[in-house]
């Protein structure tokens, strides 16, 4: 478990998740409101050093940011309630090019890709300290994730 001290603490994160991060790569956010989502995702589009304004793309559902060293695509899945919504987004037609990175996506997006890094984060009630915990499916997120927490 990684602990965040702050908001800023979880953008800085973002930033250096995005030097493992390669073009193909399927980033799933899960955490309730509140957790640091859209924190995390700005640091990873500063991180690669997306144009524009990194946020969440509640209403709108998915943005593509261009401009960097891989381009961003941010979803928020907090609205979708299928396989067949997610399908309707073509979000594999851009997958392969990019980062794909979706905010409450847990039990919608991973046929996207064999292989993701998924996050789950959590804010203590007391405190702005989020708890972040990553899990690698697939065969190159275990040295990614050495890689990351060795940079700590």
């Amino acid at each position: 478990m990684i602990e965040l001290a702050t908001p800023a603490a979880t953008h800085a994160f973002g930033r250096r998740l995005a030097t493992v991060l390669h073009a193909g790569d399927l980033v799933i956010l899960t955490g309730p409101l509140g957790a640091g989502k859209t924190a995390l995702t700005q640091g990873i589009g500063a991180g690669l050093g997306v144009s524009g304004r990194v946020v969440s793309p509640t209403f709108v559902i998915a943005r593509v940011h261009q401009g960097g060293r891989l381009p961003l695509v941010h979803v928020d899945a907090y609205r979708l309630s299928s396989l067949d919504e997610v399908d309707d987004m073509d979000l594999d037609v851009a997958i392969g090019d990019s980062v794909t990175v979706v905010e409450w996506g847990a039990g919608l997006v991973e046929q996207l890709s064999e292989s993701r890094l998924e996050v789950r984060l959590a804010r203590r009630a007391d405190s702005e300290v989020r708890e972040l915990e990553l899990i690698g499916v697939g065969s190159s997120w275990a040295e990614r994730i050495q890689q990351l927490l060795a940079a700590d």
